[in-house]
Parts: C-alpha cells; sequence; structure tokens
C-alpha cells in the first residue's frame, strides 16, 4: 500500500506541472488586452508600455511562464492589476467563502445521492425507482442558475423566509455558525447540490444494479447470507466507482459555480473568477485558476488512495 501511495504522489507532480502551464497559456491567449482595462482611454503609448513593463507583460511567454511558476512555488501569485492587493490574500479570502459553500453542498449532495442511489439500485424498475429516476433526472436537467433564480424569486421574494443575497446579515463578508449566517447558506446550498446529487444518484444506482447481476451475488444469496451482510457486500463493490464520481462532483463545487455564485453574491471563487475575467485581471485569474486546478489534483489524488483503501484490486491494476 505504501508502494502504492508514493506511485501515485509521484505521478501528481508532473500533472500539476501541465497544469500550470495550461492554466497560465489559456489565460495568455484569450482575446483582450488586461493594460486597456487598466489605464485610462487617453492613455499614450508610453504610458501602455511602462505599465505592460511594470506588471511584465513585455517579456518573451515562456519567461513570463518560468517566472510566474517561481513565484507561485513560493506562495507569490502576484499582485491583482484591479485591487491592488495581493492575489493571494484575494484567492484565500475567495477560496475560504467557497469551502463553506461546497462542504453544505457537499454534505447534501453525497447523502442524498448515495442514499436514492442505494434504494434506487436495490429496489430496481419498482414505483420507489421510477420516484428517484424522476427526481435524478429533473436534478441533472435543470440548470443551477435557473434553479438559483427559482429558489430566490419563491422563497426570498414571494414567501420572504430566507435571505436572497450575501453570507451573512452584516454583509462582512465573514460567516459564523449562527442561523443568521445559516440561513443565507440554504437557499445557494440547494442549488449548487442538485446536479452533483442527482449525478452521484444515477452512478451509485447503475453500480448497484450491476453488482446486484453478478454471479458472487446470487452465490451469497444461494448460501443463505442474511440481507444486511448481503447489502454490505454490494455496497462494497459499488462504492469505488461512486467514490470517484464524488470526488469529481466535490471538487466542481470546490471550484465554486460563477452563476450560483454570482446570483446570490456569494464571494467566493466562482464570484472572484467572474471579477477578474470581466476585468481582465490576469495576476488574479491566474492564482484563482491555479488554486482550483491544483485542487483538483490533489482531490484526485484522495480520491484514488480511498479507491485502493476499498477495493485491494485497484492497488494489482
Amino acid at each position: 500500500m505504501l508502494l502504492y501511495i508514493l506511485r501515485r504522489i509521484l505521478y501528481a507532480v508532473p500533472i500539476g506541472i501541465g497544469v500550470t502551464f495550461i492554466v497560465f497559456s489559456l489565460v495568455h491567449i484569450a482575446p483582450g488586452d488586461p493594460i486597456s482595462a487598466l489605464l485610462p482611454n487617453e492613455a499614450t503609448q508610453e504610458m501602455v508600455e511602462a505599465a505592460r513593463k511594470e506588471f511584465g507583460l513585455d517579456r518573451p511567454f515562456l519567461v513570463q511562464y518560468a517566472i510566474w511558476l517561481g513565484n507561485a512555488a513560493m506562495g507569490n501569485l502576484g499582485t491583482s492589476i484591479g485591487s491592488g492587493r495581493p492575489v493571494a490574500t484575494e484567492v484565500a479570502s475567495a477560496v475560504g467563502n467557497t469551502f463553506i459553500l461546497a462542504v453544505s453542498a457537499g454534505l447534501v449532495a453525497c447523502v442524498l445521492g448515495f442514499l436514492l442511489g442505494i434504494v434506487a439500485g436495490l429496489w430496481r424498475d419498482r414505483p420507489v425507482d421510477h420516484v428517484v429516476n424522476l427526481i435524478t433526472i429533473a436534478g441533472v436537467s435543470v440548470p443551477h442558475y435557473w434553479l438559483a433564480i427559482l429558489l430566490v424569486i419563491v422563497f426570498a421574494v414571494d414567501l420572504n423566509w430566507l435571505p436572497p443575497l450575501g453570507m451573512g446579515p452584516d454583509r462582512s463578508g465573514g460567516w459564523q455558525f449562527d442561523w443568521a449566517h445559516i440561513s443565507h447558506l440554504i437557499l445557494p446550498t440547494i442549488a449548487t447540490a442538485a446536479i452533483p446529487m442527482a449525478v452521484i444518484a444515477r452512478t451509485l444506482r447503475a453500480s448497484v444494479v450491476d453488482v446486484l447481476d453478478q454471479d458472487f451475488v446470487t452465490t451469497l444469496r444461494a448460501k443463505g447470507l442474511p440481507r444486511q451482510r448481503l447489502l454490505w457486500h454490494v455496497i462494497r463493490n459499488a462504492l469505488p466507482t461512486a467514490l470517484a464520481v464524488m470526488g469529481l462532483q466535490l471538487g466542481n463545487m470546490l471550484g465554486g459555480s460563477v452563476l450560483v455564485e454570482t446570483v446570490f453574491a456569494w464571494p467566493g471563487t466562482g464570484f472572484l473568477l467572474a471579477s477578474a475575467i470581466f476585468q481582465r485581471d490576469l495576476p488574479l485569474l491566474q492564482g484563482t485558476m491555479l488554486v482550483l486546478a491544483m485542487f483538483f489534483v490533489f482531490l484526485n489524488l484522495v480520491v484514488d488512495l480511498v479507491q485502493s483503501a476499498t477495493d485491494p484490486r485497484i492497488r494489482r491494476a
């Protein structure tokens, strides 16, 4: 097991380096000039060139990448063109806010998706299975930004049960574990968790149905194994696939939903990305994308290790 862990960590290193190059390249090939968003329209060519030199945009592409990668490795992601604050500070605050929303939505999505998938798989082609299928089809079909707007209209505007915007009543961006702040979390959690919950449920149902059709389940039933123990074997064999899907969905939620966070004015990474895109703030855009991409790499590594712990066959593959 130790050798498998070391091998997976070594595999993650070149993946991480490749991700940094892709992030840096995608931002630079995007149309538009970030300096034009910083300087006034009447700026002279000398002012433009001075600004490009100040932010290092006058250097060759590979030189810019090497400098940026070296600084990023030391924790320096540059300075935001729009706010003038360190990118690391901006991203750290946004990641913390998105983490709160992602953990809340992840718990809802994983718990409900797991329960619905198990129930639908065990009672396939029965009324409960059809009900779960309708729920999951609606979950994957409804755009989350449309669901977010609908939740605001119904529960915040019409019924006035829950607040529509922000992280808390003081609008300071901080969050505390009390009802005043939890109430701001409910609607974004539902909108963010809808699609992952449906994907997890449908994947787990398919895995459970596939395991139930295998010969070893028939053998265990013929030997008179109690239903509770049989259910444990079914879940354990269906779990690796479900864990992979859960990891990807959690990664998506950690990345933040640009539209959902914009609808609810939730100051997370999605909201930060939208601001950086509209302002053409290259350092902020690069830093945010880099942190989110590293989250994906780390999360995939964790999922691989958890899968290998639940299914020893993966370590021998």
